[in-house]
């Protein structure tokens, strides 16, 4: 959107990031976009040293703890010091789903292939893709075992876990839940900012943007969640949120010091983020997307196909394929009809098809006439098509 007004009101955009996107990037490199470098930071100070702890490791002495003996004795020395630390969890929520040990029965929501998530503070049970909600059950509904159990970690459990180990740290938790209310980012940012707490404990929305002198440990507690999720970005996003929330350590006149913990400690972006090389994630990543025709070497299309029934958007799909198919040139690869990562939502069935592309000038047209061709049947309420140009999201 930037850009475009640019574009429009013929001005200069600058675009700002420690972690620029690969394709932005790759602009930069080829000469489309001016490169400007800060290899320093504002006030000279050098960048925090960065730990990289295995979890496999913490588990195999005995620690069953969700804090390694490391970030453990750092959190302590800095509540010694009267020195603040940042604790970030990519997750919200309390435990991720509920389960029961007897029979395996997980909580999925009823209206999407997706388990519920246990949100504690009011023992509720959340989908946080349609809104559904229900009650924590107390027997398994399908053994009436009363064995069900919280797996997963969420930043409630995180906290109550620091109160029984370290019960006078003063601890403020950002999440969701917390932040809900109007103004209430500025009330908590704020309160850590005159010292009323030691601990900031949050999830994304802590990664970037904070600038308080008294913060010396940056503790990530779970490196690997977006690892595993089925995005070809999943590597770079890894790396541009532990790079970012790193950055928060010793910004000023204390050194900084940095605690990443992970359970696969051997993978580049984790590695890279420790040394905050980015020059080197790029070259390695870029390697990857080409291999795999992905952008920045390729632009991608992706259909979504829902429906009420699984056979129509199944069909539907397939034909959309055939006729993009038909339209392009033999570069152009077309991977589908398969189902969404998630494939049902609201009690909508969800197929697409993902289009990679170099040069390819029927394929506005192509979608153009498909999104014409079913309109009708999309205002009737049962059909819904959706076409994202260089989708951000996949899933």
């Amino acid at each position: 959107m930037a850009i475009q007004r640019a574009i429009t009101n013929a001005c200069p955009v600058v675009l700002g990031s420690a972690t620029p996107s690969l394709e932005s990037f790759a602009r930069a490199q080829k000469g489309r976009y001016t490169l400007l470098s800060l290899p320093k930071r504002m006030n000279n100070q050098a960048l925090p040293s960065v730990e990289i702890v295995d979890m496999r490791e913490e588990l195999r002495t005995g620690n069953r703890s969700m804090f390694s003996v490391k970030l453990f004795e750092k959190i302590k020395d800095r509540l010694e010091k009267k020195e603040q630390t940042v604790l970030f969890l990519n997750k919200r929520g309390h435990s991720s789903f509920v389960m029961c040990r007897d029979c395996g029965y997980v909580m999925n929501c009823p209206h999407c292939e997706i388990t519920l998530t246990y949100h504690r503070y009011n023992e509720q049970m959340k989908c946080h893709y349609c809104g559904y909600e229900d009650r924590v059950p107390i027997i398994c509904p399908e053994c009436n075992s009363e064995h069900i159990r919280y797996f997963g970690t969420g930043t409630q459990k995180v906290e109550e876990e620091l109160l029984k180990l370290i019960p006078e740290a003063r601890i403020i938790r950002m999440d969701v839940d917390t932040t809900g209310r109007k103004g209430s980012h500025e009330k908590l940012l704020t309160a850590f900012q005159e010292g009323q707490a030691d601990i900031l404990l949050g999830t994304q929305m802590i990664a970037k943007g904070l600038d308080f002198p008294n913060i010396t440990l940056v503790g990530v507690l779970s490196a690997d969640t977006m690892l595993n999720l089925p995005d070809f970005r999943s590597s770079e996003k890894t790396f541009q949120l532990l790079t970012q929330v790193s950055g928060r350590a010793g910004r000023h006149k204390l050194p900084g010091e940095v605690v990443i913990q992970t359970y696969t400690p051997e993978h580049y972006s984790v590695e890279l983020a420790g040394t905050q090389d980015y020059d080197r994630f790029y070259q390695q990543e870029m390697l990857i997307r080409k291999v795999h025709q992905y952008p920045p070497f390729y632009y991608l299309s992706l259909v979504t196909v829902s429906h009420e029934e699984l056979m129509k958007a199944v069909s539907v799909t397939e034909k959309i394929a055939k006729f993009i198919s038909s339209r392009l040139t033999n570069e152009a690869v077309v991977l589908g009809p398969v189902a969404s990562p998630i494939p049902r939502i609201n009690d909508r069935y969800r197929y697409q098809c993902l289009i990679k592309y170099k040069k390819e000038p029927e394929l506005k047209n192509a979608l153009k006439i498909i999104l014409d061709h079913y309109q009708q049947e999309t205002g009737t309420g049962g059909l819904q098509i959706s076409v994202d140009l260089n989708p951000y999201i996949l899933m």
